[in-house]
C-alpha cells in the first residue's frame, strides 16, 4: 500500500510542526529557567547589598553613639568643674555624680515600667470586644 505523495507530505510537515512545537516549548522552558535563575541572583545581589548598607548604618550608629557618649562624660567633667569654683571638688564630682545617677535610675525604672507584662496587654482591644459582645447580647431576645 502506497502513500500518495500528497498524504506523506501532510506527514512530513506536521512531523516537522510537532518537532518545532516541541522545540519551541523546550526553549520556553529553557528560557523561563534562566530567567528565574537570573531573577534570583538579582535578589541575592539585592539582598546583599541591602545587608551591606543596613550594616554600614548600624556601625555608623554605633559610632555616632560612642562619640555621643564621650561628649556627655566631657560636659560632665566640666560641670564638675566649674561647680568646683563653688564648692571643694570633691563635693562637685559628688553632687554632679548624684544626679546623673538619679537621672540615670529614673530613666531605667521608666524603662522597665514599658517592658512590663501589663504595658503590651491589648486595652483597646477588649474594651472594643466587650462593647460589641455587649450589643450582641442587647440585639438578641
Amino acid at each position: 500500500m502506497e502513500q500518495s505523495p500528497v498524504t506523506h507530505s501532510n506527514r512530513t510537515e506536521s512531523g516537522r510542526g510537532a518537532e518545532s512545537t516541541a522545540d519551541l516549548l523546550r526553549r520556553l522552558l529553557d528560557d523561563a529557567s534562566t530567567l528565574i535563575h537570573k531573577e534570583l541572583a538579582l535578589v541575592k545581589t539585592e539582598v546583599s547589598e541591602a545587608l551591606s548598607e543596613a550594616k554600614v548604618a548600624a556601625i555608623s550608629m554605633a559610632t555616632g553613639g560612642a562619640v555621643l557618649f564621650a561628649g556627655i562624660l566631657v560636659l560632665l567633667a566640666a560641670a564638675v568643674l566649674g561647680l568646683a569654683h563653688v564648692v571643694a571638688d570633691w563635693m562637685a564630682a559628688l553632687i554632679v555624680g548624684g544626679i546623673v545617677a538619679i537621672i540615670g535610675f529614673v530613666m531605667i525604672q521608666g524603662g522597665k515600667k514599658k517592658l512590663e507584662p501589663s504595658a503590651f496587654k491589648p486595652d483597646r482591644t477588649q474594651n472594643a470586644l466587650r462593647r460589641d459582645k455587649e450589643m450582641m447580647q442587647r440585639r438578641m431576645p
